[in-house]
């Protein structure tokens, strides 16, 4: 007897439709994928900031 709440409220998934089952694995597929492109963001923004560091560390050189 697998439970999910929603909106607040407990359901049993076995007591579900099909098609209500069918909405909830596509609801929980599309929050893993926010998941996934939250770590990528996190991953991309990591990488342009060391970027970002290195043209002005190399532009400050290059002042010199």
């Amino acid at each position: 007897m697998a439970k999910v709440t929603i909106d607040g409220k407990e359901y049993d998934t076995e007591k579900m439709s099909e098609e209500a089952r069918r909405q909830l694995t596509n609801v929980a597929t599309c929050d893993r994928k926010l998941e996934e492109l939250r770590n990528e963001v996190a991953i991309v923004q990591t990488a342009r900031n060391t970027y970002a560091r290195a043209l002005s560390e190399l532009l400050q050189k290059e002042e010199a």
